[in-house]
């Protein structure tokens, strides 16, 4: 998913773009019913499509000069100042007015968009606010992106752009057997905590669960919450609980969900004890007072006072949390504990590709677009976003220059990835495939975490809502 959300949001948009825009959104009245089905009626205006020119390996998309770019960027935890770089570096390359508008409610700013067939040329979908990628495909929504994968690399035209991303970023962004989503990032989950504070009361790195529930317990008596969530995301406690479940399980346990197995959580041992584990920090009353009805923002910078010990999140937290965090404070990336018998080790680390970039299908400028992907995939690209967000995308490091130092906490957690073997790395891909089993185990877990739903309803509610997805036909595209 990437992340929920950061700062209240602020929106610009090209100086052209700003009069037509405004006035097309007050007088588009957003549906009640779901986003998918509605957007299916919408119809673009084929003579305001760009105008193209003829392609050359320069310019494999052929992208014609002085044309106009709209690009949405989800503002979240990366923020959207690489963003503008990006769209800098395109107008000075090809002209015209490329517009920003950066935004949390994805779905609620762009639905009226889709609606009318004039959404942007490039989506940032992202945050707790996105648009279901798995049915934005359905509904044929989505530009085929295999000519970005077969387009030269900008750095060295010898290569193609398949050939450049780091492993697991094409079949990220595959739907239906095709490329269809760019996931830019390259993200890490986990458990986070402040080494100053773990210093300041003696408390060793937890290796086991036990270990882990021993730290919260002991700062309970100092009167420091053990554990912080983002309550009223419960994306950020599932990393917790899903993480837990793969570690316990291995990946045969992630299949079980991914694949949405009849045993993927009632009769799967894994998930049974991990969701009993993740419930003792409510029943023991570990968690931070009043975490659970926080906004994601309010329940971190929280943590950044020292009111609790832990809390989940990805890679993305120390960017969004700079302004608030102690300059001493130690950000340090925890890969999650384990449970007595699991059959991942310690070190295995959920990582993958993140924060998808898609190009509507019905886009003015798909060319514009495209062309816009393929410069941020390159070392002018990956340099901007490290320098602007203190992160990678899955070009890996050595395409950002080595002028730019990242925050020390994202070195811990690129520290606890390069420690885990490639192949004991895992990550999920449900959430993507199945974005209302998604949801569901969300909710679950809000309920869980509230008290309002024990481990074993929690595993019915879920296994209910992973049968009712497998009830509507397998596609063989989403397997693993």
């Amino acid at each position: 998913m990437g992340s929920t959300s950061g700062t209240p949001g602020m929106s610009g948009v090209g100086r052209r773009d700003l009069i037509k825009r405004s006035a097309a959104l007050g007088l588009i009245t957003v549906p009640t019913m779901g986003f998918l089905s509605a957007c299916a009626s919408g119809g673009g205006d084929d003579d305001e499509k760009a105008k193209t020119v003829k392609k050359t390996k320069d310019n494999p998309f052929g992208v014609a000069k002085d044309n106009d770019l709209d690009v949405f960027i989800f503002k979240g935890g990366y923020g959207d100042e690489y963003a503008k770089a990006w769209e800098a570096s395109f107008e000075k390359k090809y002209g015209g007015d490329v517009s920003h508008s950066g935004e949390q409610d994805v779905t609620g700013k762009l639905q009226p968009r889709f609606n009318k067939g004039n959404p942007p040329d490039v989506v940032d979908d992202s945050g707790s606010k996105k648009m279901k990628l798995d049915t934005l495909f359905k509904d044929g929504h989505l530009t085929d992106l295999t000519q970005l994968l077969d387009a030269p690399s900008i750095d060295d035209p010898s290569k193609k752009i398949r050939d450049i991303m780091l492993p697991g970023t094409i079949e990220q962004g595959t739907f239906g057997g095709k490329f269809h989503a760019l996931f830019y990032v390259y993200a890490a989950w986990g458990l986070w905590y402040s080494n100053k504070l773990f210093k300041k009361h003696g408390w060793d790195v937890p290796k086991t669960w036990d270990q882990l529930l021993d730290i919260m317990k002991d700062a309970k008596s100092k009167g420091i919450g053990g554990l912080a969530h983002q309550g009223k995301y419960p994306y950020y406690m599932n990393i917790v609980i899903m993480d837990l479940i793969a570690k316990t399980g291995g990946m045969d346990a992630v299949k079980a969900i991914d694949n949405l197995d009849p045993k993927a959580f009632v009769g799967n041992d894994a998930a049974e004890r991990s969701i009993e584990a993740v419930y003792e920090i409510v029943e023991k009353g570990l968690l931070m007072p009043g975490t659970n009805s926080l906004e994601h923002t309010e329940a971190q910078t929280k943590w950044n006072e020292y009111k609790a010990v832990f809390i989940p999140s990805g890679s993305w937290l120390e960017n969004e949390q700079a302004k608030q965090t102690p300059a001493d404070f130690e950000m340090t990336f925890l890969p999650l504990p384990l449970l007595p018998d699991s059959k991942m080790k310690l070190h295995a680390v959920r990582v993958g590709a993140d924060e998808p970039f898609i190009v509507p299908a019905k886009a003015k400028n798909v060319p514009g677009g495209l062309e816009f992907l393929r410069r941020m995939l390159s070392k002018e690209g990956a340099t901007d976003f490290a320098k602007k967000a203190s992160s990678l995308s899955v070009l890996g490091p050595e395409y950002v220059d080595k002028s730019v130092e990242l925050r020390p906490g994202i070195k811990t957690a690129l520290a606890a990835v390069d420690n885990c073997p490639v192949p004991e790395r895992f990550n999920f891909r449900y959430s993507e495939w199945y974005g209302e089993l998604d949801v569901e185990i969300q909710n679950a877990t809000g309920e869980l975490m509230a008290k309002r739903l024990t481990p074993k309803k929690w595993l019915e509610r879920c296994q209910k809502a992973v049968d009712k997805e497998r009830a509507k036909g397998t596609d063989k595209n989403k397997r693993k």
